[in-house]
């Protein structure tokens, strides 16, 4: 006699339920840097995303901004260094350091995110009309449940790339 698992259909198989999260996942980041690039950012990547939300409205170290991103100090200077030549990010000279330097949001890297977060929101209107608001707001109670942490973790490019 076969047991319930074996028997269990392969759309509901244990490895289904993570491809689903990361199918939807990079279907609405996709969607959305193809309406950036339409919007004139077509350079920017997901890691960019992470990153920007990182170093924040206040601005950050590159130390800082590599334990936020779960990354080295200079590969966060990398990805710096990749988000200034874009026009992302700056760096200016820290007030309570002389010898360090902050990085913060250019008006570029604030208007980019400005508009992530109208798209964002268009997006998730799609996803209400499809699935009904109803059941979107149950998903989303449901995936909050289930996150162990109380905040979204920044660190997810790195955390693939281990």
């Amino acid at each position: 006699m076969a047991s319930s698992e074996s028997r269990r259909e392969p759309d509901s198989a244990g490895f289904v339920l993570p491809l689903l999260l990361l199918g939807g996942f990079r279907a609405i980041i996709d969607e959305l840097h193809a309406e950036l690039a339409r919007q004139g950012h077509p350079d920017l990547r997901p890691a960019h995303g992470f990153a920007m939300q990182a170093i924040g409205r206040s601005g950050t170290t590159a130390t800082e901004l590599g334990r936020r991103l779960g990354v080295s100090k200079q590969a966060a200077g990398k990805t710096v260094d990749r988000l200034e030549s874009l026009g992302y990010v700056e760096r200016i000279d820290d007030p309570a350091d002389a010898r360090r330097k902050r990085i913060r949001l250019s008006e570029r890297g604030s208007d980019v995110l400005a508009r992530s977060a109208v798209i964002f929101e268009r997006l998730r209107r799609r996803w209400a009309t499809t699935l009904g608001e109803e059941r979107l707001r149950d998903l989303e109670s449901a995936l909050r449940e289930m996150q162990p942490h109380a905040h979204f973790p920044l660190d997810s490019g790195s955390w693939f790339g281990a």
